[in-house]
């Protein structure tokens, strides 16, 4: 977010209306309580299967309470809270080292890019962060956390590279590190284009950079069988669209980001993501799905992932999607997906 957008969210909260009741439900999260308490551990270890990971919800959940009370520190100018959110994010910098298992990059960026939303505000809008504390936040984000999230992932599903490149572009502009900023953005304008399709790529998807999905069979089958490219269809469509959801969200916060910082990704796949909205919120909203998709059979769990994206392309761009809008509406009191995305309907909509 922006100076002027957080100004302005906290305007509108002042005044009431609709974006008071978002806030509400914020304050009185489990993550807005001043009662919260962290608890970091020294290896978050994530399991890619079914046996019990140590310290993956845990610190999850305490980035988004990082997040959230800084979110409430500025709102309310309570001290309180912005104490809250500093005691949270000094507990972890002084005790996490590492992440380990095979799930430890994307955690990583789950938690990272969190971590670094929470630690921009309060660098930037609270004196009382010590700067000894803030030095060590910021060696945590670069030793345990950037370095998990820069290892390439081409083979993984997409919402991996995405969600690392989220993290590892938030991290990089907290940390005022232009090489791995710029980094981020190359992987970025790599990923994205080979993550959601549009007719003019060809027959068929563009390859996953640098892995090794290059022929035909390959390309479908990393696409779980479809054989049919249209406009908008995401890699992981029929794998269900919960991931769709989260590659979506991860592709607006970093397209987002960058536009803070001058540079204007969302004009470069802004085709792509608009054909992804349209094409996913009509299925999500019931329309039949024909055979040649997914068998007709999709899982249509998608979270509420689309707030960023609708808030440039309908309201800095004047862009017409209903269908999507509709969508995001009917999820706005979810709030936070509990593992990157949180209170973005209070946030972002219609906050330019």
């Amino acid at each position: 977010m922006s100076k002027a957008q957080l100004n302005r969210l906290r305007k509108r909260v002042k005044a009431g209306g609709e974006w008071r009741s978002s806030f509400v439900a914020m304050r009185h999260s489990r993550y807005g309580s001043l009662a919260y308490t962290a608890m970091p551990v020294r290896v978050v270890e994530c399991p890619p299967d079914d046996r019990p990971g140590y310290g993956c919800v845990e610190e999850r959940q305490d980035a988004i309470a990082a997040y959230t009370q800084a979110l409430l520190w500025y709102i309310t100018r309570d001290r309180a809270h912005a104490r809250k959110a500093v005691q949270i994010m000094d507990a972890w910098s002084a005790v996490v080292r590492d992440h380990t298992e095979g799930n430890a990059g994307l955690q990583a960026a789950w938690a990272g890019s969190s971590w670094a939303r929470a630690a921009e505000i309060m660098r930037h809008t609270y004196g009382g962060w010590p700067r000894n504390r803030v030095r060590r936040f910021a060696g945590m984000l670069r030793t345990v956390y950037l370095r998990e999230v820069s290892v390439t992932a081409p083979d993984y599903n997409g919402n991996w590279d995405l969600a690392m490149t989220d993290a590892a572009m938030g991290i990089s502009v907290f940390l005022d590190d232009r090489r791995g900023f710029d980094r981020a953005v190359r992987r970025f304008r790599a990923r994205v284009p080979a993550y959601f399709y549009l007719k003019s790529d060809g027959p068929l998807p563009k390859r996953p950079p640098g892995g090794h999905i290059r022929t035909p069979d390959r390309i479908r089958d990393y696409w779980f069988g479809q054989r049919r490219f249209v406009n908008g269809l995401g890699q992981e469509t029929c794998r269900n669209f919960t991931h769709v959801g989260y590659s979506l969200a991860a592709t607006a916060h970093i397209a987002e980001t960058a536009w803070h910082q001058g540079l204007d990704l969302y004009g470069e796949v802004g085709k792509r993501m608009q054909a992804a909205l349209a094409l996913h919120a009509r299925y999500q909203l019931g329309a039949d799905v024909p055979r040649w998709l997914c068998g007709g059979n999709l899982d249509l769990d998608m979270g509420p992932d689309t707030e960023v994206a609708l808030n440039h392309f309908r309201n800095r761009r004047g862009v017409s999607m209903p269908q999507a809008q509709r969508v995001a509406q009917r999820l706005r009191n979810v709030g936070t997906d509990d593992l990157f995305v949180a209170w973005e309907a209070l946030t972002h909509a219609k906050n330019r």
